[in-house]
């Protein structure tokens, strides 16, 4: 991400340093650019994608995120993605866990996009759970607003890329947490990742 903004800035002269974008990722990329007063922002999003697509195989999983999500699939869990990425940028990540995912919904697809419900429940339709089963795992505090409105319970995943927002809900530190969070039986149901690269 910082090197695909970086041919952003260096293209449009944008003068809006990545920390500043960081801070609203999980929202529509238009929203983002808005947020940033950053004017032509289908050009921008264009540049973005064409330079993160051409570093994508830079991106590597959070450490600890392939064992648990391995150990999830054997424990009989539904997995699910919903992401920020278009399905053109996320898919090829995605495949790169090995992971039987039973949804994957992405920016651009039907409905609106986070902190919206509509992904997360779209989600869950495919994979027949019932959003009082589900758990959701972001890293942003558009992913717990979404788990929110969408009435699916959440956990925050410390180690991505932002703070979960207020009030604050269980905070998993590291990947192999979430098994913790699962085996106290404090949530039993589909699984959907919001926070896997």
């Amino acid at each position: 991400m910082q090197k695909a903004w970086r041919a952003v800035q260096q293209r449009h002269h944008i003068d809006v340093p990545f920390e500043q974008y960081e801070q609203h990722l999980g929202r529509p990329f238009n929203d983002i650019m808005r947020r940033l007063a950053v004017a032509d922002a289908e050009a921008v999003h264009r540049t973005y994608s064409e330079a993160s697509k051409a570093v994508a195989h830079l991106a590597r999983p959070f450490e600890g995120v392939e064992g648990v999500l391995h150990a999830l699939i054997a424990r009989g869990w539904l997995l699910g993605v919903v992401t920020s990425k278009p399905l053109d940028r996320a898919a090829p990540l995605l495949a790169r866990l090995g992971c039987p995912f039973g949804s994957v919904r992405a920016a651009g697809g039907p409905g609106r996009s986070k902190p919206a419900p509509d992904p997360l429940l779209l989600a869950l339709v495919d994979l027949c759970a019932d959003p009082a089963q589900a758990t959701f795992v972001g890293d942003m505090a558009v992913d717990h607003e979404a788990a929110r409105r969408a009435g699916i319970a959440y956990v925050h995943a410390e180690w991505g890329y932002g703070s979960p927002g207020a009030p604050v809900p269980p905070v998993a530190r590291a990947p192999e947490d979430l098994l913790h969070f699962l085996d106290e039986g404090r949530h039993s149901g589909p699984f959907l990742e919001g926070s896997l690269l």
